[in-house]
């Protein structure tokens, strides 16, 4: 696995969360998902009331998460690019994911995974000054 896939999947192990992107009926659109890494690929768990789920399966979809509002010295932003197909997570895959949120917009949570497997990867790390990082500390 080339070095920026591999610090791409180590950056994306950080952060629980990221964003799904795609099109719908020809119409971009992004939605939040909670992700996690298994070996090369990104399972991803949405929501199935809001349909996002259909539009994804058998598409190209890109997944990004970052950093950006960590305060941290370092700032990443990381991105796959790839193939999204439903699956039916492991017992093992199901607990790394963690509890369930209660509701979206006010509905029961019902949940949908996904497998990315990324055909692209990218890093993108933002290097702050010092004035900035002393001044949001």
């Amino acid at each position: 696995m080339p070095t920026d896939e591999l610090r791409a999947i180590e950056l994306l192990t950080r952060v629980p969360y990221g964003r799904v992107a795609t099109s719908m009926r020809a119409m971009p659109f992004v939605a939040p998902a909670r992700h996690l890494v298994d070996g090369g690929d990104v399972l991803i768990r949405l929501h199935r009331g809001l349909g996002y789920h259909r539009a994804c399966n058998g598409s190209v979809v890109a997944y990004g998460a970052d950093n950006l509002n960590s305060g941290a010295a370092e700032l990443w932003s990381v991105q796959f690019t790839g193939t999204a197909g439903i699956v039916e997570p492991t017992e093992g895959q199901l607990a790394a994911f963690g509890p369930d949120p209660r509701s979206v917009d006010g509905e029961p949570f019902d949940p949908v995974f996904m497998r990315i497997e990324p055909r692209f990867v990218t890093v993108h790390s933002l290097g702050r000054s010092t004035e900035e990082i002393h001044h949001t500390a």
